[in-house]
C-alpha cells in the first residue's frame, strides 16, 4: 500500500457527514477518477454506495457488514474491503479509522 498519492487534484472543501464522526476529501486523480480520503472517529455508521467502492484502510480498526450479510467482519490497517453499488454497508470504528476510498 503506498503511503501518498501523486499528481492529484484535492478539492479544498470537507464533506462532513454524520454530525462530524466522518470527514472526507475528494481527491481527483490526473487519469479523471475520484477518490475520498478521510477519517471516521469511533462509531457504528452506515453508508449507502452509488459506485463500487473499495475501502483502503490507512490506520485503525473497524468492523465491517456487508449489506445481505449476517456476520461483520473485521478490518485494519493495510487491509480493505469492497462495497458494491447500489448498495450499503455498516461500520463500526473500533478506533479512529483513516482511509481512502476508491471508487468505481
Amino acid at each position: 500500500m503506498s503511503t501518498q498519492l501523486d499528481n492529484v487534484s484535492v478539492l479544498k472543501q470537507a464533506n462532513v457527514y454524520f454530525d462530524g464522526k466522518c470527514v472526507s476529501h475528494v481527491v481527483l486523480m490526473a487519469d479523471g477518477t475520484r477518490k475520498s480520503v478521510g477519517v471516521i472517529l469511533p462509531s457504528k455508521l452506515v453508508f449507502n454506495t452509488d459506485a463500487p467502492e473499495i475501502m483502503e484502510l490507512v490506520a485503525g480498526r473497524c468492523k465491517v457488514t456487508l449489506k445481505g450479510e449476517a456476520t461483520a467482519k473485521t478490518y485494519g490497517s493495510g487491509e480493505s474491503f469492497s462495497a458494491p453499488a447500489n448498495s450499503s454497508f455498516e461500520i463500526e470504528t473500533l478506533e479512529t479509522l483513516h482511509y481512502v476510498c476508491h471508487f468505481g
